[in-house]
C-alpha cells in the first residue's frame, strides 16, 4: 500500500508544479508587453527560441544519463562505471556549451545588424541582450545533464519544488526587479543571467551530492570510452527529439529574421498561448501509454482498443474543444486578458491558426501511442521525416511572403493533411480495422463544437467590458464542453454512469 501512495504523491507534486509553471509563464506575458513594450518582448521570444534550438545539440544525452542513473539504482552499473560515465558526459556537455556559447557571442553583432529587425531599441542594448542570452542559454542547457541525474535518482519532489522556485524567479519576480532597476532589456536579461546562474548552481550541487562515493584507490579518469556502449540508444533518442524540435521551432527561427521585433513579439505571444492546448493533453498521454504497453504484454488486445478509442474521445472533448474555442474567441480573449486592443488585433489571427493546428496535432499523436504499445516506431519516424521535409520549404516560403499568419496557415494545413492521410495510413498498416471507427470517435464532437463556435463567436465584441467578455467566454466554453460530451457516445455514457452512481449513493445515505 505504501508504494502506490508514494507514487501518487510524487506524481501529484510533479503535475502540480507543471500546472503552476505553465500558468505563471502564460499569465505574466501581458505584463511584459505592457511594461517593456512589444519590441522588447520580441527579444524575449527570440531568447526562448534560442533555448529551443540549442536543444538540438543535446544528441540524446540528457535522457541517456537519466536512463543510466536509473540502471545504476537498479544495480546494473557499478559505482565506478557510473561515475566514469557521468564524467564523460560532463566533458561533452561542457565542450558543447562552451563552443555553442562562443559561436553565439561571435555571431552576436551579425545577429543584431543582419538578422533581427530593430525599430526603436538601440543596437547597443540589443547587442548586450544577445550576448547575455548566449551565456544564459548555455547555463540553462548545462542543467539538463544534472536534471537527468536527479530524475534518474527519482528525486521528483525536489525537482518539482526547485522547478517551481526557478519559474517564480524567472517570470513574476523579474517584474519586481525591473520596478526598481528599470523596465529595460538590459535589466531583464541581467536578471535572467542571475537566475540561470542560480539554477545551474542548485542543480549541479544536488547532482554531485547524489553521486555515489568511491574508495580512495578507485580512479575515475578522463576517458570518453564509457559512452560507447550507450551511443546507439542516445542517437536514436536524439533523432526523434531533433525532428520534433525542428517541427516546433522552425517557424520561430525563420520569422525571427523576417518580422520586426515588435511583430515577432506578438507572434511569440500567440504561439505560446496556443501551446497551452498541447500541454493539456500531456498528462493524458503519460497515463495511457504505460497502461497500453502493459496490456500489450498481457495480450489483452480488445482492452487496448477500448482505451485507444475512449482516450481519443476524451482528448476530443477536452483538448480539441479547448483549441476550437480558443481559436473562435482569440481576439476578445486576448483583449480581455491583456487590455491591449492593438495586441489583440495583431496576435489573434496567429493564435486562431496555431490553436486549431495544435488541436489537430493532439489527435495526430494517437497513432504514436499505438506504435509505442506495439514496440515498433518505424512508421512514426518515417511520418516525422516526411512532415519535416514538407514543412521546412513551406514554412520558409509562407513566412517570407506572408509573415506569422502565413506560417500559421502552413501549420494548420500540414496538421490537417497529416491527420487525414498519414494517420489513416499508419492505422491501416498496424491496426487495419480501427481507422474508420477511430475517426468516428472524435469527428461528431469536433464538427458540433466547430459549428457552435462559428455561429455564436460573434456574440463577443470588443466594445464590451473585459469582465463581460470573460463571462461570455466562460459560458461559450461550458456550452462547448456540454455539446462535445453529448456528441461523444462513450464519454457521455461514462458521465451518465457517474451521475447515476452519485444519485444512488446520495439516496442511500438519506
Amino acid at each position: 500500500m505504501k508504494t502506490p501512495s508514494l507514487k501518487i504523491n510524487i506524481l501529484s507534486s510533479y503535475i502540480i508544479s507543471q500546472v503552476y509553471i505553465i500558468f505563471i509563464s502564460i499569465f505574466i506575458l501581458p505584463f511584459y508587453i505592457k511594461y517593456m513594450g512589444a519590441e522588447a518582448y520580441g527579444l524575449v521570444g527570440f531568447f526562448a527560441m534560442l533555448q529551443g534550438v540549442f536543444a538540438l545539440l543535446d544528441f540524446g544525452l540528457r535522457p541517456t544519463i537519466s536512463r543510466q542513473t536509473a540502471q545504476y539504482n537498479g544495480g546494473s552499473l557499478s559505482k565506478l562505471d557510473f561515475r566514469r560515465l557521468f564524467r564523460a558526459l560532463n566533458i561533452i556537455f561542457i565542450f558543447i556549451a562552451v563552443l555553442g556559447g562562443l559561436i553565439l557571442l561571435i555571431l552576436s553583432k551579425k545577429i543584431v545588424s543582419d538578422w533581427l529587425k530593430i525599430e526603436n531599441l538601440t543596437p547597443s542594448d540589443v547587442l548586450f541582450a544577445v550576448q547575455i542570452m548566449a551565456i544564459s542559454v548555455c547555463l540553462r542547457w548545462m542543467t539538463g545533464l544534472f536534471r537527468g541525474v536527479i530524475s534518474g535518482f527519482e528525486k521528483i519532489v525536489w525537482l518539482s519544488v526547485v522547478n517551481s522556485l526557478i519559474a517564480t524567479l524567472r517570470f513574476p519576480l523579474v517584474l519586481v526587479y525591473m520596478y526598481y532597476f528599470g523596465f529595460t532589456v538590459r535589466s531583464f536579461f541581467v536578471y535572467q543571467l542571475f537566475v540561470a546562474l542560480l539554477e545551474f548552481s542548485l542543480y549541479s550541487l544536488k547532482s554531485y551530492r547524489l553521486l555515489p562515493r568511491l574508495n580512495t584507490n578507485e580512479n575515475i579518469g578522463w576517458s570518453l570510452k564509457p559512452i560507447r556502449p550507450i551511443i546507439g540508444f542516445a542517437l536514436s533518442v536524439a533523432f526523434t527529439s531533433s525532428v520534433w524540435i525542428i517541427i516546433t521551432q522552425l517557424d520561430k527561427f525563420v520569422l525571427s529574421g523576417i518580422l520586426t521585433l515588435s511583430e515577432y513579439g506578438y507572434f511569440s505571444l500567440a504561439v505560446l498561448v496556443s501551446a497551452g492546448v498541447l500541454q493539456i493533453s500531456a498528462p493524458i498521454s503519460g497515463s495511457i501509454m504505460p497502461r497500453m504497453a502493459k496490456l500489450q504484454a498481457e495480450k489483452k488486445f480488445e482492452e487496448i482498443r477500448k482505451i485507444y478509442l475512449n482516450s481519443t474521445q476524451f482528448v476530443s472533448v477536452v483538448v480539441v474543444t479547448a483549441g476550437i474555442v480558443l481559436a473562435g474567441v482569440a481576439e476578445p480573449f486576448l483583449f480581455a486578458w491583456t487590455n491591449d486592443i492593438d495586441l489583440a488585433k495583431n496576435a489573434a489571427p496567429i493564435l486562431t491558426l496555431y490553436a486549431l493546428g495544435n488541436a489537430l496535432l493532439a489527435l495526430s499523436a494517437f497513432p504514436y501511442y499505438l506504435q509505442y504499445t506495439k514496440g515498433n516506431l518505424k512508421n512514426h519516424l518515417i511520418g516525422n521525416i516526411i512532415l519535416v521535409l514538407t514543412l521546412i520549404p513551406m514554412i520558409i516560403w509562407a513566412a517570407i511572403n506572408y509573415g506569422g499568419v502565413g506560417a500559421g496557415w502552413v501549420w494548420l494545413i500540414t496538421q490537417a493533411i497529416y491527420l487525414v492521410f498519414w494517420v489513416s495510413y499508419v492505422h491501416i498498416k498496424i491496426e487495419p480495422r480501427i481507422n474508420i471507427e477511430w475517426f468516428k470517435s472524435f469527428l461528431p464532437s469536433l464538427i458540433s463544437v466547430y459549428i457552435f463556435i462559428a455561429l455564436f463567436s460573434s456574440w463577443l465584441t470588443l466594445e464590451e467590458s473585459r469582465l463581460i467578455i470573460i463571462l461570455k467566454i466562460s459560458i461559450l466554453s461550458l456550452l462547448s464542453i456540454v455539446i462535445s460530451i453529448f456528441s461523444s457516445r462513450n464519454v457521455f455514457r461514462g458521465v451518465r454512469k457517474k451521475l447515476i452512481y452519485k444519485k444512488d449513493l446520495l439516496s442511500k445515505l438519506k
